[in-house]
């Protein structure tokens, strides 16, 4: 199809780098990584975890940006439409499809999570959630600023009762006016807000906003986390030993040998390093179509993967795993924080903000820091939905936002209502944030490396490019990062579907989600064929006015 002009562009250069960096700095950064990192032996954990960095993060990183722009320069902005003009085969787009339907089911329940954010960030800063009567106070104790609840096993227990982990529609008993669910709609209607505004106007300038102020928070916590010394006066709790935890590999309480013999923990640094780096959720590849054709996507796409390894290692890591282990110990890192990649952050952060100096404020500063990269990250998942109603189907921006919405609110009230063990929000992450994920990536690798070919990937990357990347990045995509992926993919599936599988049996809860799953799979696929029709027949009329230009000579 020939190129026709796109939609929007990006404003600016360092636009599209903090908007690709935003929507892969989130969650999994703050939160995911440490929990990691710490389940898994600290510093050994980080053998695997830079191993999977460099043979899939920058390849795949630089493969994205070119595919997406390539895309872009033939007139599409959508997965399956990008896909469909570089694989040369209509079916490429019904895989495309799975690109649009992955980041938005993620987005479903990052919401919810956004929500946790921002409540807890209110509370450190207002006290509201017990001073506004709507909360039980008997879990607080009192109702000021910050939280003051004195062990981690009650932080456990309020966090396991606020997001209603001890059974179903527990948040909705209050009425519509708890501050969980207040929370929940604000962060949903800033989302769409932000991503009705459109590319330039709305995650642009969001991300403008908000990158720095994450950075700036990150810093002022790492700095109070490296002046802290020993707080407790306990032996082994400084900020060295928790620096030594996170750093080295061969410490004398670990060994290094179970961690790299593990294959958990090498499926658990690629899979950390997939949603570090957004690889494979489509993400990239939609907004790289927005660049312009000669603007630079070489150097634009390692600042922003180096950009992100710095907030993930550096900061989040070092901003974390030190003081947990300066306040709580290593024996304190029990299985119950270690377990959930929410719960360092939600469970054992809280109870060492409330033993430190200062700690309402910079408990503030991380809630706070925590609702913007998840900001940043959602609003990028629920762009591929849009850009394939709008270039699909024709749809207005507002129409496309508005169905979007809809289909998001339908799977986000899901994991509010069930919330019991989280089970819909496990499901959801298991088959969309996980197995879906590794498929779609597998699939978009083979696409890149075997059907687009080596070498348009280069030209793309070289045009307008402010550095030369290495020529053998594209052999090295096909025949190390492919196998690779196929390999993590096999083990994965062998260590954790039999168990899932089972589970869809057993649990009516987990067969519903599923069900939703799959209908809201096949819409996508369904608007995906009436794409295809439409830019069939726009093939073949240009196709005829080419040939009556010809004959009119």
């Amino acid at each position: 199809m020939e190129k026709t002009k796109k939609k929007e562009n990006w404003g600016t250069q360092i636009g599209v780098i903090l908007a690709v960096a935003g929507c892969a700095i989130g969650l999994g950064n703050f939160l995911r990584f440490p929990g990691q990192a710490a389940l898994y032996g600290g510093g050994a954990f980080l053998i695997p975890y830079f191993f999977a960095f460099l043979i899939l993060a920058i390849p795949l990183s630089w493969a994205e940006w070119s595919l997406g722009r390539y895309g872009g320069r033939h007139g599409f902005n959508s997965v399956p439409g990008i896909y469909r003009v570089a694989g040369k085969r209509r079916a490429w787009a019904y895989i495309g499809a799975m690109g649009v339907f992955v980041p938005l089911v993620i987005s479903m329940y990052y919401v919810y999570i956004q929500a946790w954010c921002l409540a807890y960030a209110l509370q450190y800063l207002t006290g509201i959630l017990g001073s506004c009567g709507l909360q039980n106070l008997s879990l607080f104790g009192e109702t000021s600023s910050g939280m003051h609840l004195g062990s981690s096993e009650a932080y456990a227990q309020f966090f396991a009762s606020f997001v209603g982990m001890n059974e179903d529609a527990y948040i909705f008993k209050s009425g519509i006016f708890t501050p969980l669910l207040i929370c929940v709609a604000g962060c949903f209607f800033l989302n769409y807000y932000l991503i009705y505004r459109g590319i330039a106007k709305g995650i642009e300038v969001f991300c403008k906003l908000a990158m720095p102020l994450l950075l700036i928070c990150s810093v002022i916590i790492l700095i109070r986390v490296v002046t802290l010394g020993n707080p407790t006066g306990i032996p082994g709790q400084s900020f060295l030993n928790g620096l030594a935890f996170m750093w080295n590999p061969s410490r004398p309480d670990a060994t290094i040998g179970e961690t790299l013999s593990n294959p958990e923990a090498w499926l658990a640094a690629t899979s950390q390093i997939f949603f570090s780096v957004s690889l494979g959720f489509g993400l990239i590849v939609t907004y790289a179509s927005y660049v312009r054709d000669k603007d630079d996507i070489a150097l634009s796409s390692l600042t922003a993967v180096s950009g992100n390894e710095f907030c993930e290692v550096v900061l989040g890591g070092m901003m974390i795993i030190p003081p947990a282990v300066m306040f709580l110990g290593l024996s304190g890192l029990t299985p119950e924080t270690l377990q959930s990649s929410f719960a360092m952050g939600f469970i054992a952060l809280p109870n060492v903000f409330e033993q430190m100096p200062a700690g309402q404020i910079f408990g503030f500063l991380f809630f706070f820091l925590l609702f913007l990269a998840a900001v940043t990250s959602a609003i990028s998942m629920s762009q591929p939905a849009v850009a394939l109603l709008e270039e699909g189907l024709e749809f207005s921006r507002k129409q496309s936002v508005l169905l979007v919405a809809g289909i998001c609110a339908l799977g986000t009230f899901l994991v509010c209502y069930f919330s019991a063990n989280a089970t819909v929000l496990d499901t959801f992450d298991f088959w969309i944030g996980n197995m879906s994920l590794f498929v779609l990536s597998l699939c978009q690798t083979i696409l890149i490396g075997w059907f687009w070919g080596e070498e348009k990937m280069m030209k793309e990357l070289d045009r307008g490019s402010a550095i030369r990347v290495p020529r053998w990045i594209g052999w090295f995509l096909k025949y190390i990062s492919t196998p690779y992926l196929i390999l993590i993919l096999i083990l994965w599936c062998w260590y954790n579907m039999g168990s899932r599988v089972q589970m869809i049996y057993q649990n009516g809860i987990v067969l519903m989600a599923i069900l939703f799953l799959l209908v809201g799979f096949s819409f996508f696929m369904l608007v995906t064929y009436l794409a295809e029709k439409r830019w069939i027949r726009a093939e073949k009329q240009y196709r005829r006015q080419i040939y009556t230009n010809r004959q009119g000579r």
